[in-house]
């Protein structure tokens, strides 16, 4: 199936290109950025070699239209999505850091829990929880935005403002905006029946000093769902979760062998598993989402992603 891993456009008026592990970032004349959500896969920090077909439409429609949902209580970045594929927006200094916010102990923080430590990112975790029971308020654990082909690194918030990565006075602004985008994000999962387990957002800074939202927001890519109905008899009886996040990826690739490590191999990919990952993305779209899941044309991607931004743009 076709599907869009990279892109190599010329925009009027493009300054340069950032090329992310999901996402393109176009510079057009230093004040607008388009980013173009490609299909591409990452795990642990890895970008698999095959593309799953549709997934960047629904990151980059999950993210805009959260974005949208979340405007009137933390500003961010966006002005326009004149692509499936496409967002459109206000260019912005990012944030070094990612804030990853945790309801539950689940994926990095269950893993971490089962090792025996009880600090994470500088936050105490409570004893005598389980996997994926939920923390008595939900916790904030950064990590470093780290640059193409390095690991990001877990961080406390004491180290960030010894090591000046972010100001303190900008620093309690992310807290206060991480907070409430994640409130508003429970809320919304509560009503389509979802529990929103852990997420994080991504900040910038636009010319004029403000505090923006930027990247995406609640898509599976950046955050974890599980189904409410019945989380809690599963918890009692020692269960897995049902769950909507791309931790259906992480485990499949634990199970072959791999874990980002030197030396590790990622395990072969065929047609019909990537597949079944692109349906998985589309369930998770329309749980997340509460509708149904349209299918761009992706006949000819590239075109059509060039010939949208392109008359856009013209206007």
């Amino acid at each position: 199936m076709n599907t869009i891993t990279s892109t190599n456009f010329n925009f009027p008026n493009q300054k340069s290109v950032y090329h992310g592990k999901v996402r393109e970032v176009y510079n057009i004349n230093d004040d607008l950025l388009v980013m173009v959500a490609t299909d591409r896969l990452s795990a642990f920090d890895v970008v698999m070699p095959k593309g799953i077909p549709y997934k960047g439409q629904i990151l980059n429609q999950i993210a805009t239209k959260f974005m949208k949902l979340t405007q009137d209580i933390v500003p961010n970045w966006l002005i326009a999505t004149p692509d499936p594929n496409v967002a459109i927006g206000h260019l912005c200094a990012p944030f070094k850091v990612e804030m990853v916010i945790r309801g539950y102990v689940s994926g990095h923080a269950a893993r971490e829990y089962a090792l025996g430590k009880r600090i994470l990112c500088g936050v105490t975790m409570p004893e005598g929880l389980k996997e994926n029971d939920k923390f008595p308020t939900p916790i904030i654990t950064p990590s470093t935005k780290a640059d193409n082909g390095e690991h990001d690194e877990d961080i406390s918030r004491e180290d960030i403002l010894a090591k000046e990565i972010v100001s303190e006075e900008d620093y309690l602004v992310l807290e206060k905006y991480t907070r409430a985008l994640f409130q508003r994000g429970t809320e919304i999962a509560a009503g389509r029946g979802l529990i929103l387990v852990d997420t994080k957002y991504e900040f910038g800074k636009t010319k004029d000093g403000k505090i923006v939202l930027i990247d995406e927001i609640h898509t599976p890519d950046s955050s974890r769902y599980f189904y409410a109905d019945g989380y809690q008899e599963r918890q009692n009886k020692g269960e897995e979760q049902k769950q909507l996040s791309k931790e259906f990826v992480r485990r499949w690739l634990i199970e072959n062998g791999f874990q980002g490590k030197e030396g590790q191999l990622i395990p072969e990919m065929t047609d019909e598993y990537i597949s079944t990952v692109s349906e998985r993305y589309i369930e998770l779209y329309e749980n997340i989402m509460g509708e149904k899941f349209v299918k761009a044309d992706i006949s000819e991607i590239n075109n059509r992603i060039e010939k949208n931004v392109l008359e856009y743009l013209s206007k």
